[in-house]
């Protein structure tokens, strides 16, 4: 039975992920799928509403998942719905992550006043939101990188707070009207309306009910425009493409020009008549004939936001997590029991994993129009998905289950850095305009991210020799010249990439700004990864070090990696600079002390080794 195992592992592996494929069935009688597929224009790129849910969550607090406070669970576009039409329920819902103990006196909460301590609802908040806007206000005073931590928790809380009110507005007034009925009132009256308004400005005989009724709902659509976020009114045009879209305030305040109330805000307010009803009949109706009109003007739009949406439910980067811890777990066991068994059900499920994150990344180029790395959180799933491909060739080469370990190792380590990554908002997002080049971003992006992808898996190769050696006697002489090999030709392969992609952003540079090269701390810390990668090769090649001291200065790889990766960002300088992150931060310093630590277990005397046979240093 042992020999079928490999196979059984990778038909449970290949049911997990077609599993996450399959239409879920709601049991709502609302079609929430249909609603959360429908394309708005947001933070300059068509999305279904179904992201706009899952990033707003993701913002206010950290995860997709919700429960109202009775403990009903709800989908990230339910959820949404209510924000929309239902706000007056919405406000009850406790979304506001706050942990900051000042930031809670503030509000005179305690921890057990919010859902899991540390969630909580608009309507705890609202009554010193005008502190927190004085307060956010102060803070903005501040340049970022000496905030204190309740600097940047008001400002963090404050833009949450702004995105939530933006979303309230974004479809229909959020003050509990039958928006519907007002705009079925002005659609038949519009004209006669709008001379109202003007007779009254004329100072002539009007109609004071119709004037005073234009320039109340006047007033609500402008705020609509001002504070809304969405543009979710398509172009009436038909043209396919992201120009002419408006929020619906917009688009209402041309009524008054125009005479026509816009079909398309009309649509979003029958919907929002049927919500509020708790009416699924006439809202499946509405979404279906509204749907049939947008394919007749945005076939490909929509085809796009479907696929997105499907994306978005299907989660492949965070199944292939599981799936690579699983093989993980399997590859370590299999150098107790079952070694070729276990390390083949290994092999096969870091494979599954690694075709899931490929499809992923293939799907969100498709999406994106653009190659695959584009954002710091693109650059974490490309590190990853780089790695383990070279993992998958050395497991098929050497055939120990080492490969297969650093694979999953690495792969779950860069997939739960890309979901973090996703904390910060819409990982879709558009390009910076000295960045927008598909060119550039296909070949120096790349090129300089594989050589990323490569240093990081030299070190991790590494700490599996340094481990086993140190903790285990399962690091005999055949196993070390493996691992010595591995470590060695990655470590050429990449420092042959970190340079080629470093001179290749030169070229880049020189276009955008007008020189090869200003000592910006990006650019030193490229420098810095191909310096080592020649360090490494050269004390190698010198006889400076031989076995353990090849991997001490290859785990040292990984702290020069991650500084170019991650540090350099955070320094609040330079062109390449993204900003100060607090939790980044000490994760990064958590990260450094732990490579540290690995390289002082590598000097250890060789009689404080448990390895099978003495290891020359």
């Amino acid at each position: 039975m042992k020999r079928f195992l490999p196979l059984l592992v990778l038909l449970l592996g290949a049911l997990y992920l077609g599993s996450s494929l399959l239409p879920t069935r709601s049991a709502s009688a609302y079609d929430l799928d249909a609603f959360g597929k429908l394309p708005v224009l947001a933070n300059g790129r068509v999305k279904p509403l179904d992201s706009v849910a899952r990033n707003s969550l993701l913002l206010l607090q950290g995860r997709q998942s919700f429960k109202t406070p009775s403990g009903e669970s709800l989908t990230p576009t339910r959820w949404l719905l209510d924000v929309f039409f239902r706000p007056e329920i919405a406000d009850t819902y406790q979304h506001f992550e706050i942990v900051h103990p000042d930031l809670l006196d503030l509000f005179t909460l305690k921890p057990e006043d919010g859902a899991g301590k540390k969630r909580f609802s608009y309507h705890q908040l609202e009554t010193h939101l005008a502190e927190v806007d004085r307060q956010a206000s102060l803070a903005e005073s501040v340049e970022g990188p000496a905030r204190n931590a309740y600097q940047r928790a008001v400002l963090n809380l404050r833009d949450h707070v702004i995105l939530y009110q933006q979303l309230k507005h974004s479809l229909v007034m959020p003050d509990g009207s039958d928006f519907l009925g007002t705009l079925t009132y002005l659609q038949e009256h519009a004209a006669a309306a709008v001379d109202a308004v003007r007779a009254r400005e004329d100072k002539k005989p009007h109609d004071e009910k119709l004037a005073a009724f234009t320039m109340e709902v006047g007033g609500d659509f402008l705020r609509m425009s001002q504070i809304g976020n969405l543009l979710a009114i398509p172009p009436l045009s038909g043209a396919d493409s992201k120009t002419g879209w408006q929020k619906t305030g917009q688009a209402l305040l041309e009524t008054f020009h125009t005479g026509s109330v816009n079909p398309y805000a009309l649509t979003y307010a029958g919907l929002a008549h049927a919500w509020t009803q708790q009416n699924p009949e006439p809202f499946n109706t509405i979404l279906r004939l509204y749907r049939a009109e947008l394919e007749k003007s945005f076939p490909t739009l929509l085809k796009k936001t479907d696929v997105e949406a499907a994306f978005n439910a299907a989660a492949p980067f965070y199944n292939s997590m599981s799936l690579y811890v699983l093989a993980f777990l399997l590859a370590v066991f299999s150098w107790l029991k079952w070694p070729v068994v276990l390390q083949k059900s290994a092999f096969y499920l870091v494979l599954l994993a690694w075709v899931a994150t490929t499809a992923g990344i293939i799907t969100r180029m498709w999406l994106e129009g653009r190659p695959p790395v584009t954002n710091l959180y693109s650059s974490a799933l490309f590190v990853g998905w780089g790695s383990v491909g070279l993992c998958l060739i050395l497991e098929r080469i050497f055939k120990n289950g080492i490969g297969s370990v650093a694979a999953g190792l690495v792969g779950f380590c860069t997939l739960l850095i890309a979901h973090h990554l996703a904390l910060t908002g819409d990982t879709l997002e558009m390009m910076r305009a000295v960045l927008d080049s598909n060119f550039w971003l296909a070949t120096h992006v790349v090129v300089v991210t594989t050589g990323y992808a490569a240093t990081f898996l030299s070190g991790f190769l590494a700490i599996v020799y340094i481990v086993r050696g140190v903790f285990t006697r399962s690091l005999d002489k055949a196993t070390a010249d493996a691992l010595v090999r591995m470590v060695y030709g990655i470590v050429c392969f990449a420092t042959l990439f970190s340079l080629v992609g470093t001179i290749l952003g030169g070229i880049w540079a020189d276009q955008s700004w007008g020189r090869f090269w200003g000592w910006d701390p990006k650019e030193n810390g490229a420098l810095i990864i191909v310096i080592w990668n020649a360090i490494i090769l050269h004390a190698r090649w010198g006889g400076l070090v031989r076995q353990r001291g090849l991997m001490a200065l290859a785990v040292f790889g990984n702290i020069v990696t991650s500084w170019s990766w991650f540090g350099v960002n955070m320094l609040g300088v330079g062109l390449h600079s993204y900003g100060f992150m607090d939790a980044a931060f000490w994760w990064l310093i958590a990260f450094v002390a732990s490579q540290l630590v690995l390289i002082a277990l590598a000097n250890l005397p060789a009689e404080k080794w448990r390895s099978a046979q003495p290891l020359a240093r």
